[in-house]
């Protein structure tokens, strides 16, 4: 009997061998990114996570690392070209210092007066032909996300230009937004997002720019009393891979993912605005941050000295492609 029940001991376990074998461990991608899980991006990406798991049949599963979990912004692009993590969400501000100049057009202070506008370029021939740059660097590009446009904060009242004369501003690691914030006579200060809140406790910087959404998921609005609906600029993501681990997927696996990707990009996108406008109201009801909105006077001052910054900034993009940004931004205008 005791060897009777040793063999069917023995089959049982060789039967659950060949079940596992027969059910491979699933494919794991790694999806980082800096801001908190409930602003538009991170809303995006879990999305993304839902869809793809579900068009793949459970083959994929996505673990996203939300709020600089896994690394901050000046260590996530490295990371994913050594194959650290296999997916991001950066700013697109971000591939200036890496090389591709050519995105630091949406950074170009009103170069968009409209999200139609904005569209043309990122789902059109210009979105595309930015996209497939990254390939040089070892990265392929999937969809651009946004998260609308930003608005200016301080302890001071940020009604003019003049008004900016003397403050340390944060920004990104941008040249485009260096020159921002000096034609507007403030002193840029680049630092990685995760750090922003302890440099405005600190006094490292007075002001930032940022869309509702991140001003009030990361709490900013309880540092900064005056907030400027400047709408000045865009903030838009590149939803990116490892260039190396997304050919080496199978092809249908790949074609799932984009599938799924394409549905998340449509949602977020969409989601985007909303989330920014109850952001804004929740910043309001908060009564720690005075809400200013500019003037057409006013506008017309932001502008005036803001603009010169795409002349000065030709030659670092490209003036055939600020040009072609300008008439995207023409047609989407005159539909």
């Amino acid at each position: 009997m005791k060897l009777v029940a040793s063999l069917l001991a023995f089959a049982a376990a060789l039967a659950g061998v060949g079940a596992h074998a027969q059910t491979p461990a699933p494919i794991v991608i790694k999806f980082s990114h800096v801001v908190a899980a409930d602003t538009p991006k991170g809303k995006a990406a879990e999305r993304f996570k839902q869809l793809a798991e579900k068009a793949t049949g459970g083959r994929v599963r996505i673990d996203v690392y939300p709020n600089s979990q896994l690394y901050k912004d000046k260590e996530e692009l490295e990371a994913l070209q050594l194959g650290a993590v296999q997916m991001l969400a950066p700013s697109l501000a971000k591939f200036g210092p890496l090389g591709v100049r050519e995105f630091e057009v949406f950074d170009l202070p009103y170069i968009f007066p409209n999200k139609e506008a904005l569209y043309r370029v990122t789902e059109g021939p210009i979105g595309h032909r930015l996209l497939k740059k990254l390939e040089a660097k070892g990265i392929t590009g999937l969809a651009f996300w946004h998260n609308g446009f930003k608005v200016m904060s301080a302890n001071k009242p940020l009604h003019t230009p003049a008004d900016f004369k003397g403050l340390k501003m944060r920004i990104q690691s941008s040249k485009v937004l260096d020159a921002q914030m000096r034609a507007l006579g403030a002193i840029p200060q680049a630092l990685v997002f995760s750090e922003v809140n302890q440099a405005l406790r600190s006094g490292v910087v007075d002001g930032t720019e940022t869309p509702p959404s991140n001003f009030y998921t990361q709490r900013t609005h309880e540092l900064q009393r005056y907030l400027t609906l400047s709408n000045h600029g865009y903030l838009g993501y590149a939803v990116i891979v490892n260039k190396k681990f997304w050919d080496g997927l199978p092809a249908e696996i790949r074609a799932a993912l984009q599938g799924a990707m394409t549905e998340a990009t449509r949602f977020g996108n969409a989601n985007a605005q909303k989330e920014n406008e109850e952001a804004l109201e929740a910043i309001r009801k908060s009564g720690k941050t005075a809400v200013h909105v500019l003037s057409e006077q006013e506008k017309a001052e932001w502008r005036k000295a803001l603009l010169p910054v795409h002349k000065e900034m030709e030659s670092r993009i490209g003036k055939e492609l600020i040009v072609e940004v300008y008439r995207e931004a023409n047609a989407a205008s005159s539909r």
